[in-house]
């Protein structure tokens, strides 16, 4: 089978289209002809050493496709199954080998595309707007990268849930993306001081809540962002890890801190389950829409990855394994 093999850390140059053998699934597991990849800032992550991952590996944690063969003892899906799954290795590759317990029914309005584009992002983006902070109508939310995949999902989220969202974002195009997802204001912050914005669009208040993918380039400032008694979720850290901070300095405004990470809410079968239905749903009622920017093929697994970590993408990047 092809597959995309990084043999060692470094730009998106060490990711290359290899003939290897198609694994064989193992006993609880199904071998998952892949259709379609979504491509994340955390493969650019591993692609570039963070975390260490033994080398040489195959990149990429979510797919959609169908089962193709399961192993012994496996009667809880069969071939032909549409399924997805959001935190398995190896999805830059026509096949994968996945444990059974973490493959997820994709229903059939939802195409592989917008599955491999929407649920791990989506599943992020549901915990994101209900695990951290308690949003009700009226409260105000901070988005960083409010026209990237999650950022849009994150918007749409919050207006279904009644909130006032801020976002903030790079380029007019991104911005335009941003009110289209239904943002209330939007601050391009490479024009403008994004806390002190959001202080002027709050009346000196501050935003009640804020969410941040970014880090490094933002992390300081969603301080002074925040309201007084105000929360921060930093789940991400696409610029780079955030700049340390010493606790005292949350004393100030009392404000308090998560750390965001999804994976600690989808340890069992249930919990993924109960999650991914609520992404589906809203992605089938129409009010969460997955806007894809570009689909490529697996041989441009390396400009796909170029692409979003340039900023240049308004959307999701997908590999279309099979083209």
């Amino acid at each position: 089978m092809r597959a995309v093999r990084v043999a060692a850390f470094g730009d998106a140059d060490v990711l290359h289209v290899e003939d290897v053998p198609r694994p064989e699934p193992q006993p609880g597991e199904a071998l998952v002809r892949i259709k379609a990849a979504g491509v994340n800032f955390s493969d650019i992550g591993m692609r570039a050493g963070r975390g260490a991952h033994p080398l040489p590996y195959t990149p990429g944690l979510e797919a959609a496709g169908i089962v193709d063969a399961v192993g012994s003892g496996v009667r809880d899906v069969q071939p032909g199954d549409r399924i997805v799954y959001l935190s398995r290795l190896g999805s830059y590759a026509e096949f994968n080998t996945v444990p059974t317990a973490e493959l997820i029914p994709l229903p059939a309005r939802i195409s592989f595309a917008q599955g491999a584009a929407g649920t791990l992002q989506g599943v992020t983006a549901q915990t994101l707007v209900h695990e951290y902070y308690n949003v009700v109508p009226g409260t105000t939310v901070l988005v960083h990268a409010a026209a990237g995949g999650l950022g849009l999902l994150l918007v749409q989220w919050f207006k279904h849930l009644g909130a006032v969202v801020i976002g903030t974002v790079s380029t007019a195009d991104k911005a335009a993306a941003a009110r289209e997802a239904g943002a209330d204001h939007v601050i391009l912050y490479t024009e403008q001081d994004f806390a002190a914005e959001t202080q002027r669009l709050t009346g000196g208040r501050g935003a009640d809540y804020v969410v941040d993918g970014v880090g490094r380039t933002t992390f300081l400032k969603d301080l002074d962002a925040v309201r007084m008694r105000g929360h921060i979720c930093l789940y991400g850290q696409a610029s780079g890890p955030a700049e340390p901070l010493a606790p005292a300095a949350l004393m100030g405004k009392s404000i308090t801190l998560s750390g965001g990470n999804m994976s600690n809410y989808v340890k069992s079968r249930e919990a993924l389950l109960e999650r991914t239905a609520a992404v589906f749903d809203g992605i089938q009622q129409g009010w969460l829409q997955v806007r894809i920017d570009h689909t490529l093929p697996l041989a441009e697994a390396a400009e796909a990855q170029r692409r979003l970590e340039h900023r240049g993408t308004i959307g999701k990047v997908v590999l279309d394994v099979e083209a």
